[in-house]
């Protein structure tokens, strides 16, 4: 019987391939977006430094996002680490889709962030 293959190591894969060409910098950090079925993430990291400058999810209490991880839900959490980028003083970022087709709730995110102020 053969099996079908996970959806998520397909992807994993896919992050793998795309990831060896991002970098995030401390003058530059890297956008990283992570999609599950209830909520959407987006951290900004320094890879030099290895820390998380900067994160926002529809799992934050100070957002108050009701709906989990639809469209909207990406937009607001598009708009909340645009926010947060410029208030820790980063303007330019390099985008990190993780593995996920730019479509839907990825590119709202980013679309989001991009409306807010942050260059990539």
């Amino acid at each position: 019987m053969i099996t079908k293959p996970d959806k998520n190591i397909i992807r994993k894969k896919r992050h793998g391939r795309v990831r060896k060409n991002l970098f995030g910098t401390a003058e530059r950090p890297r956008l990283n977006v992570f999609r599950s079925n209830k909520n959407i993430y987006a951290q900004l990291i320094d890879d030099i430094n290895g820390v998380t400058v900067a994160s926002a999810s529809t799992a934050d209490k100070e957002l108050n996002i009701s709906g989990g991880a639809n469209i909207e839900a990406a937009k607001q959490v598009g708009e909340a680490i645009a926010k947060r980028a410029k208030d820790n003083g980063y303007k330019s970022v390099v985008f990190d889709r993780g593995g996920y087709l730019y479509h839907g709730r990825i590119q709202a995110l980013a679309d989001a962030a991009r409306e807010a102020g942050l260059e990539f």
